[in-house]
């Protein structure tokens, strides 16, 4: 089976694909506002690297999040439209997974952060297993000083994985049996093998059931004029 994978909710955006267990194309780029403008070119640079037209394509995966609510808007928009395009299943990541999955060790308890801006942090933590990592709870929406709460109050062993430095020096800085290493970003390349082994499985979600996962409501403001009435184009009139 063959499979497209789409990672655009961090600034580590990229792309895949995947023939089976193999990895036989990728692309990526960070930049935090540029995952429209890297898509298109870094699909076509993968499909060619392959040698593959896109109607060999299986599926389509794609990491829904928690992150940056534009990118994942984006990567889930073209994901749902090549998927709708081609008449194959879009399979869901999740960003937190992906990178604690990425992360190589053996016995420490994982700390997965990612950053979603305005001073606040996506967590999630792990047991590693064979083959994987599996999670402890659903994510949390919280603030880098009470991470250094989280980790002080573990009794285990940590490794800390993500966007560690968006929780600041002074929130990992001096703390014992805390290991900082492993991915930054989640990356296409795990997205793809992770969705590979849901379509192995049948794992595959009904289409309504595929939804974006920010943890809070988007970036976004409404203009007012001085009156603090809103603007003659808002939608809500």
């Amino acid at each position: 089976m063959k499979l497209l994978a789409i990672e655009t909710s961090t600034p580590g955006s990229s792309v895949a694909l995947s023939d089976a267990t193999e990895i036989v194309a990728t692309a990526s780029r960070t930049d935090r506002m540029g995952h429209s403008a890297f898509l298109v070119p870094a699909m076509e640079f993968c499909f060619d690297q392959a040698g593959w037209n896109p109607d060999v394509i299986d599926a389509v995966a794609v990491d829904l999040g928690p992150g940056l609510y534009t990118g994942i808007r984006v990567g889930l928009a073209t994901a749902q439209g090549i998927a709708a395009a081609l008449g194959v299943p879009v399979i869901p990541g999740t960003s937190l997974d992906l990178i604690a999955w990425d992360a190589k060790t053996g016995r420490r308890h994982i700390w997965s952060v990612v950053d979603v801006r305005r001073g606040q942090v996506a967590v999630a933590s792990y047991h590693p297993v064979p083959g994987g990592v599996l999670r402890d709870g659903a994510p949390e929406l919280t603030t880098p000083e009470e991470v250094r709460g989280l980790l002080e109050s573990d009794r285990e062993d940590v490794l800390l994985v993500g966007d560690v430095p968006a929780l600041g020096d002074h929130v990992v800085g001096g703390m014992s049996g805390v290991k900082v290493g492993g991915p930054r970003y989640p990356s296409a390349s795990v997205l793809a093998l992770v969705g590979m082994g849901k379509l192995e499985r049948d794992e595959v979600p009904a289409p309504s059931e595929i939804r974006p996962r920010y943890l809070r409501d988007a970036d976004v403001s409404v203009p007012r004029d001085q009156s603090g009435r809103r603007g003659p184009w808002d939608p809500g009139l």
